[in-house]
């Protein structure tokens, strides 16, 4: 039995049809087993839930209670489902736009810090503690060596001897 026929024997029971075409429907139950069972089981199952349902009254009458439920449908519908987008302040605008631009400077610094200094190649320059005169510069790529010497070295001058000029 396909599922019309079954949905018509259940308006048939509730009584929702019009009486020529209940007058077919009891005609094909009377002819029908299955359609004669299925009548039975659904007239059982509606006496077992008749004493189970519970009474439920309303305070105002059922089409007003309908119409409520119906103008409420409306209104939501109307309503955007998205919630509105409020504008931030301009407080709230600036101090995302400065977090974000101390994050960019710190994560700038960061790289440049792991390059390292800028130019041809890797250098290096050393002053050494023996000598405050002395100064060394290493350059790798250019493969290059300055040597700077400050000569009359300044406690030299402070112990008075006289300055030398190297020719």
């Amino acid at each position: 039995m396909d599922m019309d026929a079954q949905l018509r024997l259940q308006a048939f029971l509730d009584g929702e049809l019009p009486e020529s075409e209940a007058r077919e429907v009891a005609n094909w139950v009377a002819q029908d087993k299955e359609a004669t069972a299925l009548l039975a089981e659904l007239r059982n199952t509606r006496q077992a839930l008749a004493g189970a349902e519970a009474v439920m009254t309303l305070p105002e009458t059922r089409e007003f209670f309908w119409s409520k439920v119906r103008r409420e449908i409306e209104r939501q519908e109307v309503r955007p489902t998205a919630t509105e987008v409020r504008q931030p302040s301009l407080l709230a605008q600036w101090r995302r736009f400065i977090v974000s631009a101390g994050a960019a400077a710190a994560i700038i610094l960061v790289a440049l810090i792991a390059v390292g200094p800028m130019g041809s190649g890797p250098a290096e320059s050393e002053a050494s503690m023996a000598d405050p005169g002395a100064f060394t510069y290493r350059d790798y790529a250019a493969q290059a060596t300055l040597v700077w010497l400050s000569y009359p070295a300044e406690n030299e001058i402070a112990d008075g001897e006289s300055a030398d000029i190297l020719q």
